[in-house]
């Protein structure tokens, strides 16, 4: 008779519970990665709307703001006398439920830019 040792398998469990938290691991820091670049989407849909408002074209920011812009993402552009103030804000979808990420960007109304006054 063969007699068995009382560890045997520990093996194969010990590693499908490492390779279970590497899966995890990994999730989460591509998570982190995709998080990371929609900010920075987020920035320069803001910076691209500010900069084209500046220059007295609201509507064509907004429209540039929506195609930058991760998907969802909601723009406020407000233009008060001669400051213009973008904020694009958006959810990241995935493993990080609750985070809101935002991307803000000012400018000076450009001499001679026509200004439609305060658009939500």
């Amino acid at each position: 008779m063969v007699r068995r040792r009382a560890d045997a398998g520990m093996v194969t469990v010990e590693t499908a519970i490492a390779l279970c938290a590497l899966v995890a691991v990994l999730g989460l820091a591509l998570a982190g990665i995709v998080a990371v670049t929609d900010q920075l989407r987020c920035t320069d849909a803001a910076r691209e709307a500010a900069r084209l408002a500046a220059r007295g074209e609201p509507d064509q920011g907004r429209a540039a703001a929506e195609r930058i812009a991760p998907k969802g993402a909601s723009i406020a552009i407000q233009i008060d006398g001669d400051t213009i103030a973008v904020e694009v804000s958006a959810a990241p979808v995935g493993l990080l439920p609750g985070l809101t990420l935002t991307g803000q960007a000012y400018a000076v109304a450009e001499p001679g830019a026509q200004q439609a006054g305060d658009r939500q």
